[in-house]
């Protein structure tokens, strides 16, 4: 991923909680045929391996499983907010009007060694922690066991798990810590007139940055 110094963020911390706050990740990998991706829930397991290593599953009829290699080299992409941004929020357009469109946003890239499996207790105790991660913010959540065991035995039998070692992790906040501070403040009041959910967080982020100097948080 192209990250200029002034976007890279290297805090493991930092890009943990991203990735633990991403809800759909995608999954890049090698198959039979060339490149191919999946749209995935994953779960970060930061206590195995130096980076940590992300879990998930793919339906059995989804070719990107199927490789003679025991590992192959995987991509997990985590899209954090992101907000499109209008020249006309700059203090600069109405200065000089040397101004372009841009968008913010926060992406993080794990890269790593990919590894699929199917044994059944493995998949069970993943969709278990997949379920329990989230269902946690409901009232009352469903959990894996509210089924019936044949049932959900069958389901596992359609599934093929991953584990994936994060080996590098790249993190890139782009939050307008290349423009002028004037420029950022109109981004933050910009955002803040959006009234949408992925705005509100750009412009919280874009606060942050601005308030911690040059270096993205």
């Amino acid at each position: 991923m192209y990250v200029p110094p002034a976007f890279r963020e290297e805090r493991p911390d930092v890009l943990q909680e991203a990735i633990r706050a991403t809800r759909l990740a995608i999954l890049v990998s090698e198959g039979p045929e060339g490149l191919i991706a999946s749209h995935v829930p994953m779960l970060l397991d930061a206590a195995a391996g130096t980076h940590g290593t992300l879990l998930g599953h793919i339906a059995r009829a989804n070719p990107q499983w199927r490789t003679k290699a025991a590992e192959v080299e995987g991509l997990a992409i985590f899209p954090g907010p992101d907000a499109y941004v209008s020249p006309n929020w700059y203090a600069t357009k109405r200065e000089t009007g040397k101004v372009v469109p841009t968008w913010n946003y926060v992406a993080v890239h794990a890269y790593g060694r990919l590894v699929f499996f199917d044994d059944r207790e493995e998949l069970r105790a993943l969709v278990t922690r997949l379920t329990a991660t989230h269902e946690a913010a409901f009232p009352a959540p469903w959990a894996v066991s509210d089924a019936p065991a044949d049932f959900i035995a069958a389901q596992l039998k359609g599934i093929v798990g991953f584990r994936l070692a994060i080996t590098r992790l790249e993190g890139k906040w782009k939050m307008s810590q290349n423009r002028p501070e004037a420029d950022r403040l109109g981004v933050i009041e910009g955002l803040s007139r959006q009234k949408g959910e992925a705005q509100a967080a750009v412009a919280d982020a874009v606060a942050d940055a601005l308030a911690h100097g040059k270096e993205p948080r």
